[in-house]
């Protein structure tokens, strides 16, 4: 009897687990409230990345990841994907920071990663302001276009028997000690031997209606986007103060600079992070900052014009760590969600893990332990207080 599987979020997550499942020969519906991508993966950059993670749980995923983005781009057509192995290149502003940033990069090449210490920056970048001391590339980061990846995973699950339900989920039911289908606002019942929560921000709240909550919280964050540009920025560049941010527990305003190029020709800068929980209203604080620290990054960038400002929520975790993996306390609920700005690049290897889990398997990843760090029993009471 094949197994049935509802997938709750038609982000970049949720069609990554509905892809692998149905290729799995799973029997997968996808059911989100809204479009396909309209969530948290039509605010992102579409970052595939090795060079922000430190060793453990998250960087392994992230490899893994970076191996199914290509071999999706193969079977679907990287243009579907606009998929870019562009490569990162993160700079430091002092020796101290270029001194922090060189340990850094060495704990990752232990663990796997292409690194090269770049003294002369401006030789990969050529618009960098002269005065930054050096950097290091990562050959290995990429990015794709969010909405239009998304999009396409679902049609290549759908092409393999997945179904997409429009719907809100309000509840779970119930029977035999284990989840048996979800429920919608409309009432529609959609049966399930396994339910998804991939519902990015939502997570907690989607995990609550299942019966099995989890710290999931929204993250807000801004992009800047520029006119379109002849090409200026050839990599990812970042500066080195990006990876504190993103560990960083602060619920105040933080920044850090991003810059790359779109196909388009715009270039898209961040990225702030401030908790505020939903709070859409625009912070002209978190606007000057991206810009400011762009400016001094790329010089040529006070001459160009802003074309708009987006913003969204990116679904974190206390410990910044995704949570993935079936939920002690009801049998059949699997979460993938509370992947922060991370979710993008690490949708691959969560759909794998995920079917993995489903299967009752060994994941695919170079460690068969790694995963073991991200499943929800990490977390002291699943909702409350980190051991």
């Amino acid at each position: 009897m094949t197994l049935k599987v509802v997938v709750v979020g038609a982000g970049i997550v949720g069609t990554a687990c509905a892809f692998h499942a149905a290729a799995a020969g799973l029997d997968v519906t996808v059911v989100d409230r809204g479009p396909v991508g309209a969530g948290t993966t039509s605010r992102g950059e579409g970052n595939v990345l090795v060079s922000d993670k430190e060793p453990g749980p998250e960087l392994a995923l992230a490899r893994l990841s970076r191996t199914l983005w290509e071999e999706a781009g193969r079977e679907l057509g990287p243009d579907r994907l606009e998929l870019e192995p562009k490569g990162g290149l993160v700079v430091a502003s002092s020796a101290e920071g270029l001194a922090a940033l060189g340990e850094f990069a060495a704990r990752q090449e232990a663990a796997g990663v292409r690194v090269e210490r770049v003294d002369r920056v401006r030789d990969l970048e050529p618009h960098l302001a002269p005065d930054i001391p050096g950097g290091v590339h990562y050959p290995q980061d990429a990015q794709v276009q969010p909405v239009l990846a998304a999009a396409a995973l679902l049609r290549a699950a759908v092409r393999r028997g997945a179904r997409l339900h429009a719907g809100e989920v309000v509840g779970a039911e119930t029977g035999g000690g284990r989840i048996t289908g979800v429920r919608t606002a409309a009432g529609d019942v959609l049966p399930a031997d396994a339910v998804v929560n991939a519902a990015g921000t939502w997570g907690g709240e989607v995990g609550r209606r299942l019966g099995a909550p989890v710290e999931v919280l929204p993250r807000r964050g801004f992009v800047l986007v520029t006119e379109p540009l002849p090409p200026m920025v050839r990599h990812k560049v970042y500066s080195a103060d990006y990876v504190a941010g993103v560990a960083s527990s602060d619920a105040g305003l933080e920044t850090s600079c991003v810059v790359e190029g779109t196909r388009g020709g715009t270039l898209l800068i961040g990225a702030s992070r401030e908790r505020v929980g939903f709070d859409t209203r625009m912070n002209i604080a978190a606007v000057t900052r991206l810009a400011a620290r762009a400016c001094r990054l790329f010089p040529f960038l006070r001459a160009v014009h802003l074309l708009r400002v987006y913003r969204g929520f990116r679904p974190y975790c206390p410990d910044h760590l995704p949570v993935i993996g079936p939920d002690p306390r009801v049998p059949g609920v699997v979460h993938a969600c509370g992947h922060e700005g991370a979710g993008i690049g690490l949708a691959p290897a969560t759909g794998a893990l995920v079917t993995a889990h489903l299967l009752g398997r060994p994941w695919r990843g170079a460690d068969p332990a790694a995963h073991t760090g991200l499943l929800p029993d990490r977390l002291s009471g699943l909702g409350g207080a980190h051991r």
